[in-house]
């Protein structure tokens, strides 16, 4: 058997790209993209693609060359999904929350040949390209990429920003193309910036055999059947779309394209186009949850709903139920992708409603295209025990995972040492296999000797009525080392008042619910917590702010916080976190 060598009858590389072929075949004169007015069909947007594709030719992309794109939830973005790669390039979807310094950092590092940009963003595009060329630090030989404009498609602005405009390039371009031939699938494909939430950002290389099987697998993890209507109610320029950027044309779905994600826009959608799939951060569902009544519309079917981005709360999956959202948790990083996924089991079905969103809200078990997921003592590589309890690390090994950081073969190495990728986050997994995370490594609060897990503290704060949202930093303290300090927006009553809600009574409220020992020595009010451009929590800003708080109560003395150590802590043994010190 070992004789029988690949040819081209039996061996094909795997790539995306042959989504967009195959559902202009199949699915030809079915809506592929929905953006307000503008409509496209299968047929049309593989045409367009070809165009597009034929354009970038004469910018002179070759293979590996980066074309970057600052832009929304747009069609275009979409079709360069497609378009960048079908003429031998590397898509970079920027951030459009950055700041002019980022977005220049990432065209200096990308070496982007080509960058796009939105007309909503040409200030932001202008101000970093300047940047660019008036840094001391940039090398003498540093090219800037060739700008082109992306107007708006429903009424043009008449911008002018760049050499060319989007629609421009698409006219002129040939439809007959032939698109680039992948030759291997360890080809790159994308080029993502990680979010820098715990160091500086850094390029994760996406492959096309890596994308192919990513997109697959997040699809059959959801059971997506076949011509979804999706809304991009996630930003493409994250993990693009979580890879669904490509995913949706192997379904033969519609896109249905949204440039601001407001209740009143999502609801309308949702509505007229009868969306059945959208994906999002938890921090959407808040957005959906708080809607005025003139902005809300009527749900005619269910919606799915795959969350991920940050561990949704149990109670905040239990309220979107009646709105007609059902939901599956999904887990994942820049540099994996979509990994995990909580398939539901029919077994669960006539479990009480509370009982299924606690199961809902873990993370899963791994999609069937990442061959191994587990949590490990990373001090020894020994498995932890499938008991629930046990802390170790969340490691990865499997094609989905990235082919590693651009330009930064030390990080590349450090991810990959021991022979899987280790995400720097806590977790633990229960009887059935199924992982849950309970904290990043360095967010483990470690109290009188107790591990406490932020996200277990703050899912009990998300389930308060009042509580919008949530965060739970480790803070000084003078007897126990660390104690939790939680960080609250409150959701106004309705006389649009949040100030009737004080300490006090959150406190009350968890010491019915926790171990003493886990309850906040300190909460914290604010109109809204600071988060990163893709929507996630900054706690290292709450933890500089924690520095000066002081713990309101009386301390013991160090005898008696001992005794009263040891009875607080009694029946609630903390399992040991054994992370390596560069990750604390």
């Amino acid at each position: 058997m070992d004789q029988l060598p690949k040819c081209d009858a039996n061996y094909v590389p795997l790539t995306p790209i042959n989504f967009l072929k195959r559902a202009a075949k199949v699915y030809g004169n079915r809506l592929s993209v929905v953006h307000e007015r503008t409509h496209f069909t299968w047929q049309q947007t593989y045409e367009r693609c070809l165009r597009l594709a034929d354009s970038l030719r004469s910018f002179n992309i070759a293979k590996n060359d980066v074309v970057s794109v600052l832009a929304p939830n747009i069609p275009a973005l979409y079709e360069m999904h497609f378009a960048v790669p079908m003429a031998g390039g590397v898509i970079n979807a920027i951030n459009t929350r950055l700041n002019p310094n980022h977005v220049a950092t990432i065209l200096r590092h990308s070496e982007a040949k080509v960058f796009f940009v939105d007309y909503q963003f040409v200030q932001l595009a202008r101000q970093a390209l300047q940047i660019m060329m008036t840094s001391e630090s940039i090398s003498s030989k540093l090219v800037l990429p060739s700008v082109v404009l992306i107007d708006d498609i429903e009424s043009p602005t008449g911008a002018i920003f760049g050499e060319w405009e989007y629609e421009q390039l698409v006219r002129k371009g040939n439809p007959g193309c032939i698109p680039y031939e992948v030759q291997d699938e360890w080809d790159p494909i994308a080029l993502n910036y990680t979010s820098g939430t715990t160091s500086e950002p850094k390029g994760v290389v996406y492959s096309h055999r890596g994308v192919f099987l990513g997109s697959l697998g997040i699809i059959i993890g959801w059971e997506m059947e076949s011509e979804p209507v999706y809304l991009w109610s996630l930003p493409m320029f994250h993990c693009n779309g979580w890879t669904l950027a490509w995913g949706i044309a192997a379904r033969g779905g519609t896109n249905v394209c949204l440039r601001n994600t407001t209740a009143k826009d999502m609801y309308r959608n949702i509505a007229q186009h009868k969306v059945t799939h959208m994906c999002c951060a938890p921090i959407v569902f808040n957005i959906l949850l708080e809607a005025k009544p003139d902005e809300r519309r009527e749900i005619s079917s269910p919606v799915q709903i795959l969350v991920g981005g940050a561990p949704p709360p149990a109670s905040l999956l239990e309220k979107m139920k009646p709105l007609g959202f059902h939901v599956t948790h999904s887990y994942g990083l820049t540099e994996v992708g979509p990994a995990l996924v909580c398939e539901w089991q029919a077994k669960w079905n006539d479990l009480p409603s509370q009982d299924q969103s606690r199961i809902m809200a873990r993370q899963g078990i791994n999609t069937v295209a990442l061959a191994h997921m587990d949590v490990k003592d990373l001090s020894t590589m020994i498995s932890v025990p499938w008991d629930g309890k046990t802390m170790g690390e969340i490691v990865l090994r499997g094609s989905t995972v990235m082919k590693g950081y651009f330009k930064n073969p030390k990080a590349t190495a450090k991810a990959f040492e021991n022979g899987w990728f280790a995400t720097g986050d806590i977790g633990v997994i229960h009887p059935d296999g199924y992982l849950e995370i309970k904290d990043r490594s360095k967010d483990v609060i470690i109290s009188g000797g107790e591990n406490i897990s932020s996200v277990e503290l703050e899912s009990v704060l998300y389930s308060h009525p009042r509580v919008l949202e949530a965060a739970v930093v480790a803070m000084p303290h003078p007897v126990w080392g660390e104690s939790p300090c939680a960080f609250l927006a409150i959701k106004k009553n309705s006389e649009g008042k949040s100030d009737d809600v004080k300490e006090a009574d959150i406190i009350a409220y968890c010491r019915k619910k926790l171990p003493h020992y886990m309850v906040p020595k300190k909460v914290e009010f604010m109109s809204e917590l600071p988060k990163t451009s893709t929507g996630k929590v900054q706690k290292f800003q709450l933890r500089d702010l924690t520095r000066n708080f002081v713990v309101s109560e009386n301390f013991p003395s160090k005898k008696t916080a001992q005794i009263n150590a040891k009875t607080e802590t009694q029946g609630h043994k903390a399992q040991p976190v054994r992370v390596p010190s560069s990750r604390l």
